[in-house]
């Protein structure tokens, strides 16, 4: 597909593929704060035995050139039928991602006029961006707000610009992503959590403890069932098997540290958790993109041995529905904070929560009332419709669903 400045590529052979990922290192060479991500990362998303969500859906992708043959943007589109036809949407929606490009609307407009009617081809009738052709944990939402900070692993980082190219082109915001700061060494948590985490604990049934590394496979079903229990009714959100729960647990074990992954159980009965994992990118910029041998060695080394990374990503935290409003979110943050962040041992500086979405009001209050963490960064999930003439409506709140018709 061409126009009179640009000319499109799909990426169908190795080498485009990594012309694919070899364009970004280009448009931010000399960008302190962006982070190369692993080029292993993003190729799995594209390879059918690596990424489930190709059992009942598509991807693709294209390469942008100029007229000197130079490559300035790229772009992604993609569906699985799980998702596109969700309850929780009023059309069927696929989505967009691994967007770059150079400054140019027409350049932009061409991108995603590209993937929207190779969308439309596919029976969409809506298109998200820029996300990821997977879970919602990496790669999804657009940056708007901290750009002068590094982004965390797997974490979207773009230039301010690009949000004028996605809403001159008519995207709309369909919700916002939240990424809070907390620092470990001056921020306090409020009074309040000291107080309902000391009812907690003089109730008899509850217990807090730190994973065990000799039985992951008990961690990995425990967090499977607080899983399923309190996210999998989210929109966008399926439970979680078994076998996923391993996978994602032998992922983590090389950077685990047990310091800062721990449960919440009543009754020896698993109610919460809070996990948390160093964040790889402080370390693995230097590597571009690739991890060789020699690299994860030196990611070992810088880690295990060095203990240079100085940043936590709070990837996920959770309570299962019943536990609830009773302080359990109270208990474990006060006891990471009392038998860990204030008790000397911690080399980190600071704790980042990301991925609080603006449709979980709770969530944030929580995070900037209790643990008084600020927020300093903010990504925003976009929605097309392809029918102009239709209704936009934004992200319900959660505990809130849209009546069916």
């Amino acid at each position: 597909m061409s126009n009179t400045k640009y000319t499109l590529k799909e990426v169908t052979s190795a080498a485009l593929e990594q012309e694919f990922i070899d364009l970004p290192k280009r448009l931010y060479k000399g960008n302190r704060y962006w982070v190369c991500p692993l080029d292993d990362d993003i190729k799995a998303v594209f390879n059918p035995e690596k990424n489930k969500y190709f059992a009942d859906g598509e991807a693709i992708r294209w390469i942008a050139y100029d007229r000197n043959g130079v490559a300035v943007g790229r772009i992604a589109a993609f569906y699985d039928k799980e998702h596109a036809y969700s309850q929780d949407y009023e059309q069927p929606t696929g989505g967009c991602g691994f967007f770059e490009a150079v400054n140019d609307q027409e350049l932009a407009n061409l991108l995603f006029d590209t993937a929207r009617l190779w969308l439309v081809s596919r029976g969409m009738e809506a298109m998200d961006g820029p996300i990821n052709f997977g879970p919602r944990d990496s790669w999804w939402g657009l940056l708007v707000d901290g750009f002068e900070f590094q982004p965390l692993y797997s974490n979207p980082y773009n230039p301010p610009y690009y949000k004028e190219l996605f809403e001159n082109y008519g995207f709309q915001n369909y919700f916002n992503q939240n990424t809070y700061l907390w620092r470990v060494d001056d921020d306090d948590i409020n009074t309040m959590i000291h107080q309902r985490a000391e009812r907690l604990m003089n109730t008899p049934g509850y217990t807090f403890d730190h994973i065990n590394m000799k039985d992951l496979e008990s961690v990995a079903e425990d967090f499977r069932i607080i899983y399923n229990k309190a996210w999998s009714l989210f929109t966008g959100v399926t439970p979680m098997t078994k076998e996923e729960a391993q996978k994602i647990v032998n992922t983590l074990r090389p950077i685990i540290d047990p310091n800062i992954i721990f449960f919440t159980y009543f009754n020896n009965e698993p109610v919460g958790f809070f996990i948390m994992v160093p964040d790889i990118n402080r370390i693995i910029g230097k590597f571009n993109g690739k991890l060789n041998l020699w690299n994860k060695l030196r990611l070992m080394w810088d880690l295990k041995v060095r203990k240079s990374c100085d940043r936590i990503f709070g990837m996920i935290f959770a309570v299962t529905p019943e536990f609830q409003g009773k302080g359990v979110e109270s208990g474990m943050i006060k006891y990471v904070y009392d038998t860990y962040f204030r008790s000397g041992k911690t080399k980190y500086k600071t704790v980042e929560f990301a991925w609080i979405g603006d449709f979980n009001p709770v969530m944030n209050r929580m995070i900037q009332s209790y643990v008084c963490a600020t927020r300093h960064k903010m990504h925003t999930t976009y929605r097309y419709l392809f029918d102009r003439t239709k209704e936009f409506k934004r992200c319900p709140r959660l505990g809130f669903k849209r009546s069916e018709k």
